[in-house]
């Protein structure tokens, strides 16, 4: 696929991440290190897709007063920047890394307040974007902005024939997935809490994952890809169910591995690999993020290494 691969992200962020020997709640914690990264969903797909040797377009809403660290990131990495800027400062958000227990506590800040206008604006910034291009839309939405500004974006560009894959969660989400059949997204990249969100019921089990991303494809969708943690990740749709994982890995730091994997969708859709493909290169690109601060990737060789690895399953049909 020979098209333009654009990324946008309503709600970018300043990702502080702090690394703590053994976060403990309630006490005095002293930091072993402390990284500043230019992030949110679609940014740092963006930045992982440059890291693989492809170029995107970066769309959203930039706060003015501290956009530096953005536009060094994509200055550095060649990424288009179509970011608007907005009054205000890009929100905060702050990412506890526990390096005992291998996790990451989060604190999200809010993002500058914005409204119709700027949705308008983002709008009209994707009016380029035509038939045979592909759109992540990413993350959560600031405040002020229309619950459906996802559903609205994600109609507008399939009606320009774009290849759109929404990453967000809540009530985005859901009214995105209200949307008719054909202003739906081509793929969804749920986790498991958010699939269980959208569902109104808890999924204990791969077969009930299974079977709520069936009723998603029984609504218009092509594809669901959830990503499951230590798990993996499963990919439904109306051809198979597949499960993919690799061996344990020992994380450096969680931070935007479901962002990783989402690039590697990406970058398997600009490829036209097929299902098992796909899936293979998106748990390669989220595993190989495991091992860095911010979203970087390593070089691609290590990249494919890792997608060698990585064992598929498939589930039975039901």
């Amino acid at each position: 696929m020979s098209g333009a691969i654009h990324t946008v992200t309503a709600n970018p962020a300043l990702d502080q991440t702090v690394t703590l020997d053994a976060l403990i709640p309630g006490s005095v914690n002293l930091a072993r290190a402390a990284t500043v990264n230019a992030g949110g969903k679609g940014v740092n797909v963006a930045s992982c897709l440059a890291d693989w040797g492809l170029r995107a377009s970066a769309h959203g809403l930039l706060g003015r007063d501290n956009a530096a660290p953005f536009e060094q990131l994509f200055a550095a990495k060649r990424i288009g920047d179509r970011m608007l800027r907005v009054a205000g400062g890009t929100r905060t958000n702050i990412k506890l890394a526990d390096l005992q227990r291998g996790d990451t506590t989060d604190v999200n800040l809010p993002g500058p307040a914005v409204g119709e206008a700027e949705l308008a604006a983002l709008a009209a910034g994707l009016a380029d974007a035509g038939s045979g291009d592909l759109a992540v839309l990413a993350g959560s939405l600031p405040p002020g902005l229309p619950i459906d500004a996802w559903a609205r974006l994600c109609a507008q560009l399939k009606r320009q024939g774009v290849w759109v894959l929404l990453d967000s969660s809540g009530p985005a989400l859901a009214a995105a997935l209200a949307n008719p059949p054909e202003a739906l997204p081509d793929c969804v990249k749920p986790n498991r809490e958010e699939l269980a969100q959208w569902a109104g019921r808890e999924l204990n089990s791969l077969d009930d994952i299974v079977q709520c991303a069936r009723g998603l494809l029984r609504l218009g969708i092509g594809r669901v890809v959830a990503s499951l943690g230590e798990q993996g990740a499963l990919l439904v749709d109306g051809d198979a169910a597949l499960l993919a994982s690799l061996p344990p890995q020992r994380p450096l730091s969680t931070v935007g591995a479901g962002d990783a994997l989402v690039a590697g969708l990406a970058a398997a859709r600009s490829q036209e690999l097929d299902a098992p493909a796909s899936l293979r290169l998106a748990v390669a690109f989220a595993a190989a993020k495991l091992q860095r601060i911010g979203p970087h990737l390593p070089p691609p060789p290590q990249i494919r290494e890792l997608a060698a690895a990585v064992s598929l399953q498939t589930l039975a049909a039901h």
